[in-house]
Parts: structure tokens; sequence; C-alpha cells
């Protein structure tokens, strides 16, 4: 059989969509989904939502992209928001969470060179993890199904467990430059560090000449009902990666950092050729206009604790199927005692429900951050009806 034209890397499924609609993505017949998945916790505004849609064609309209041999008026605009919302003094902008982590990975090793350290170059994650799919992302995890056939990876990495301080201690020596985790694992699960752990790491960090890095490509931007997940923690990092909802849609990721970590990002140490151009920015600019607001930011907590609550109202009435609840704010998780894959495929081809799955047998409830009751309430039904006209695949 010959090879697709579209490289057959996704295990792509029957839905098509053409066109979306809020919380609603269309099919080409006209079938109609209800997007609990909003392209993996990236459609945060939903689809086609008019501020942002405006924004982009007016920007395509007057100036669509520009060399970063040039000034960047928008550039700089958008990075002093951003700044002045976070524990950032700068900001570079990438097309993707992984390129961030790119960033991110340079921007630590580098601040150990220029402070005549250069053997501090080994960066500590933690199993479970998913930080995206360059060398250097799939270098900073343990799990087999990215890494296998890429051999050799990148140098320089180790990965110990999760939420086990002792053992991200012990991996500790005079080789280390970083830390880098997700304050809660998406792909791997919806699974929360826990307030002793990242605090934790934070201060090892601090005692061990240390950074701490962290990635809130898929928990940050307002998806746990605060702007990010670490104000939560009361701790702040070094460096931070940030892409998915930062744009609503559009390609845009970012590396934020404070001035001290990004100290040996100097002229000709990086750089990308889309990153941060007009059009991202126009994109970046409009999401937060909405996203910044201390209103929308209630309203997610509001309806992730209405979610989570009818979720854990339901998972009794179907105790073979479903274990338990997990996550913050609309980054909620339920974790199954069968395979979460079965299961979303289920709600998707019978019941025009849209999640994704998770590592741990976890199907991820990510919805557009401004849904309302209604919404949940469908989602409810239709978890509902999935879970009774369900049966769970006998094992293998």
């Amino acid at each position: 059989m010959p090879i697709t034209p579209l490289m057959p890397v996704y295990p792509r499924c029957g839905v098509r969509p053409v066109r979306g609609e809020g919380a609603y993505l269309i099919g080409e017949q006209g079938e109609r989904y209800l997007d609990m998945a909003a392209g993996i916790a990236v459609n945060i505004l939903g689809h086609g939502h008019p501020v942002l849609v405006k924004a982009i064609a007016d920007q395509a309209a007057t100036l669509m992209h520009v060399s970063n041999l040039y000034g960047s008026p928008q550039g700089e605009h958008f990075a002093q928001r951003l700044v002045d919302k976070t524990f950032a003094d700068t900001v570079f902008f990438t097309n993707s969470g992984a390129e961030a982590i790119e960033c991110a990975i340079k921007t630590a090793r580098r601040y150990h060179y220029v402070n005549g350290t250069p053997e501090k170059n080994r960066i500590i994650s933690f199993s479970n993890a998913f930080h995206g799919r360059t060398m250097g992302a799939i270098s900073a995890t343990n799990q087999a199904k990215m890494r296998d056939g890429f051999e050799p990876l990148l140098p320089g990495f180790t990965v110990v467990l999760f939420n086990d301080l002792g053992a991200a201690e012990a991996a500790i020596g005079p080789d280390a430059a970083a830390f880098l985790i997700e304050p809660i694992q998406g792909e791997g699960g919806i699974l929360p560090a826990t307030q002793e752990f990242l605090a934790g790491l934070r201060r090892l960090a601090n005692e061990n000449g240390m950074l701490l890095i962290l990635d809130e490509i898929q928990c940050g931007y307002a998806r746990t009902g605060t702007f990010f997940a670490y104000e939560q923690y009361g701790i702040t990092p070094d460096i931070m990666t940030v892409a998915k909802g930062i744009a609503g849609g559009f390609p845009l990721g970012a590396c934020l950092a404070t001035e001290e970590a990004a100290k040996g990002m100097v002229i000709g140490t990086h750089g990308s050729t889309y990153g941060g151009n007009p059009l991202a920015m126009a994109a970046g600019e409009a999401v937060l206009d909405i996203v910044g607001e201390q209103d929308f930011l209630e309203n997610v907590q509001r309806m992730g604790d209405r979610l989570r609550q009818a979720l854990e109202q339901l998972l009794p009435n179907h105790d073979h199927l479903f274990d338990s609840v997990r996550g913050v704010g609309l980054m909620l998780g339920i974790k199954l005692k069968s395979d979460s894959r079965a299961f979303v495929a289920h709600l998707r081809d019978n019941h025009g429900l849209l999640t994704v799955a998770g590592g741990d047998n976890v199907v991820r409830v990510l919805p557009p951050l401004n849904i309302d009751e209604s919404h949940i309430a469908e989602c409810i039904e239709k978890l509902s009806a999935g879970a009774r006209s369900y049966r769970v695949p006998e094992a293998a």
C-alpha cells in the first residue's frame, strides 16, 4: 500500500471537521460534535470567536510578516503585556511549544556558560512528562512511545520519578543545570505536582545554583483558573514555556524568563524565522484582551467547579467503568478502570462528544474556557449515555 500524501504519523479518526462554531465542530456531512478537547487545550475561546477572527483578518490585510532584522512594535507591545502579568522580564516568541522548550533548554545552559560554569549543563526532568516532539523535548522524557527509534538522543538529561522530591535531590550533582517540569502533567494523565514537590524543587534549585523551568504549555494561560498554574503553588520559575492557548489556535509559543536567567541570550545566540511575526502577535493580543481579565478567570474557576461536581456525581452511577476525577479548573481528567482510548472513540463515534485520551487510562476533558452551563449539562448527558451504551473490551 503506498504511503499517504500526508505523512501517516497520526492515528486520524473518521471525524473530518470543516467548520467550527463556539464549542462545536461540524464535519463534512454536517454532523455536530461538542468539542470538550479544544484542539488539545488550544482553542481556549472556542471556534470562530469574532474578536480573534477580526484581529487576524485585520492584521493579515495590514502586515503579515517581516524579518526579525527589523524592529517589532507589535512584538514589543505583546511581550511587555506578558512581562507585566508574570514573573518574567523578557520573552522570546516561537511557533510552537516544542520550540519554546528548545529555547528554555538553551537559555538554561547558556546561563551557566556565561557564569563560567559550562559543566552545569544537565537538565533533570520527570517521569511520564511530555514536552514536545523535537529531539531536545523527547530527550527530556522517559516515554518509550516518543523515544523509540530516534536514538541516539541528546546527552545531558536525567529523568527521575514525578512527585518524588527525594529522587530529584538525589539526581543533583555538580553538572546539574535546571529542573524541567510540568506543574500539571497533561498528556501524562492530568497529574498535578504536589505543593510540597514543586516548592521543594524551587528550594533545591536555589540551594544548588540551578534554574527552575516550568512547562505550562498545556496547563497555563487560564486553563486552571489562574493565568498560570504556578500562581496556585506560591512559587515563581526562572524560565517558563507557553503555547497552545496563547493565540487560541494560531501557531504561537513563547519562552519567558527572568533577566538573570536570560543573561546569556544575547545577539546571535537564538532565532526563529516566523516566531513573533505581526500576524501571530495580533492573534496573541486578541486572546490576551479576553483571557487576561479577572472576570474571565473567575468564570473558568466557576465552570471548572461545576464540571467537576457534575462528573463526581456521575461517576458512582458507572463504577464498573470510572475510577475518579482529577485536575484543576477546566483541565480535568476522568480515570477509567480500562483503556481510555477505546472509550474516547466510543464517545466520539456514537455520542458526538470529543474528548482526548491521556496516560494512566485517563480521559482528558479540556473544553474551550468560555463554555457555559449548557455545555456542561450537554457534556454530562453525552458522557452518561456513552457510559450506559459502552461495553468494556475484553482483555487480550
